[in-house]
């Protein structure tokens, strides 16, 4: 299973293999045709509640990631990542500045780790 992350705003590429939006919210300034996403999963996105109360705050982290996991319990819409994780090369595309503290970040390792 091979599984990348991208910022939506960085050029599509052909490695990139099938290209999921995993926000809620679509990215800002960017038209359907730049992103060149596959699919936008909004439902595998951390709740607007979770969503603001991290703020993309690295002190929160720990707890953000633990909550999205409990969030994600049982979520068809992981169930449909997983699936097209193992049908071909995937990457999660996201519109967070912060690379390294974001949903995308979670999923991949949730995806990298579950099989």
């Amino acid at each position: 299973m091979k599984v990348s992350i991208k910022r939506v705003y960085e050029p599509a590429s052909r490695s990139d293999g099938k290209r999921v939006l995993v926000d809620r919210i679509w990215p800002r300034g960017l038209t359907k045709e730049a992103a060149s996403v596959d699919l936008w999963l909004k439902d595998v996105a951390p709740s607007t509640a979770l969503r603001k109360w991290f703020g993309h705050d690295p002190e929160k982290w720990q707890a953000f990631q633990d909550k999205y996991k409990a969030e994600l319990e049982g979520s068809s819409a992981l169930a449909e990542l997983r699936s097209l994780a193992r049908e071909s090369r995937l990457t999660l595309v996201f519109a967070a500045r912060d690379e390294a503290h974001n949903n995308a970040v979670v999923l991949k390792d949730i995806l990298e780790h579950s099989g």
